[in-house]
């Protein structure tokens, strides 16, 4: 049996190498142009092709946003961008206009054309239609039930990618006017003010927000395996690498203990600890299990915690000395306990006893963000590029 991907969002080339190194199947990245993340770092032509490269190097797969709502201007050059990026080597393209899929199914047949959420996609007629066009997956709309993406895929046979993790639209997806409206900015065209995360003020009394809880389908992971989706992706190209490192990780290990009949519910219970750790907005189903409600969004009064559990990249580790070499991102002491996790999923909890500056000097406190400090720890664990350490709250 084939086992489902895993699809990361990548919004520049160490966020794909981080999520490929942790666990992901497939990234799907943005170019410079015609993509719906105009505010991310993208990839240039030279660095989709340095992706593609390190990504077939490990057996997996790179697709391409061209998703934007096309005008008359956006077709000025859009041909040669897309033979430029298929000698780059990309797999896929996340397309969302009828032209688009058309040129693409017939200049390049050997690459995949997947239909993007922006199309919202909801129903098994609108699915076998595009299926007619020689589109080789649907990405579905945020907005359908477990029972209707099962009858989607029972009677269509097309490989289905569903959203699993990250953040919503309070629109239809791919349907969004609000930010145009309020501030100029075309979400359709890769302008997302996120205005739907603003606070309004209400006859001048109170501010109003109407935002969306966060998406997590890590409970039900299993049933969309056991339906036959093809595809599980987590959203947000334009998150942090130590997010994208658990997020990833995290679901990873789910899918993985799910095949191998180990995925107990205690054992999902501290992977979901996990990811609640790492976002700083509550989460919800949406709309997975029944139509959504009040109870899956924010109104008047939210509140959005920072969290401080990552603190550290590892650059290295010094074998003789026992010495890890950290790039710090948050505060931490002497007596903490903390977890230090491998892209290759190794995990070593241990409690802080010796730490340094740069210059060897010993301390107490790691006080400074962007320095760089060493901690004491002696481990058989190989310590490879892109480990990292987090405070623990689980063994």
């Amino acid at each position: 049996m084939k086992r489902i991907e895993l699809l990361s969002p990548a919004g520049d080339i160490e966020r794909l190498k981080v999520t490929l190194l942790y666990g992901a199947d497939a990234v799907y990245i943005g170019g410079e142009k015609y993509g719906l993340r105009a505010n991310a770092t993208n990839f240039t032509i030279d660095q989709i092709q340095e992706g593609c490269r390190f990504a077939h190097n490990l057996g997996k797969k790179v697709y391409l946003t061209l998703n934007i709502v096309f005008h008359n201007e956006d077709m000025d050059g859009v041909e040669d961008y897309i033979k430029s990026v298929v000698d780059a080597g990309i797999d896929a393209f996340i397309v969302s206009d009828p032209f688009i899929i058309s040129y693409i199914k017939k200049n390049f047949p050997q690459v995949e054309v997947h239909l993007s959420t922006q199309d919202s996609t909801t129903n098994y007629k609108s699915v076998k239609y595009f299926q007619k066009q020689g589109v080789d997956r649907v990405v579905l709309a945020r907005e359908v039930s477990l029972d209707e993406i099962k009858e989607i895929i029972d009677k269509t046979g097309i490989d289905i990618e569903v959203f699993i993790h990250g953040a919503m639209c309070t629109c239809y997806s791919g349907r969004c006017a609000l930010s145009n409206y309020v501030t100029n900015r075309d979400a359709n065209r890769g302008g997302c003010a996120q205005v739907c995360r603003f606070a309004f003020s209400v006859d001048g009394k109170k501010d109003f927000t109407f935002a969306t809880k966060d998406n997590n389908l890590a409970k039900y992971i299993g049933n969309l395996i056991d339906i036959g989706v093809t595809s599980l992706k987590v959203e947000g190209r334009m998150r942090s690498l130590y997010y994208l490192a658990t997020v990833i990780g995290t679901y990873r290990e789910i899918i993985d203990r799910y095949y191998d009949n180990t995925l107990t519910d205690d054992i999902l219970g501290v992977l979901e600890e996990r990811l609640s750790r790492v976002a700083n907005r509550a989460v919800s189903s949406h709309y997975l299990l029944r139509e959504a409600d009040v109870t899956d969004q924010y109104y008047t009064g939210r509140n959005e915690a920072s969290n401080q559990d990552y603190l550290g990249q590892v650059i290295s580790y010094d074998k003789t000395q026992k010495l890890i070499q950290i790039y710090e991102r948050n505060y931490f002491e002497v007596g903490d306990t903390v977890e230090l996790f491998t892209p290759g999923g190794e995990r070593i909890s241990f409690v802080v006893k010796k730490l340094y500056d740069e210059n060897m000097n010993q301390l107490d406190v790691a006080r400074h963000p962007d320095n760089i400090y060493y901690i004491y720890l002696d481990t058989d664990i190989e310590i490879v590029t892109y480990s990292m350490i987090r405070l623990l709250h689980h063994s």
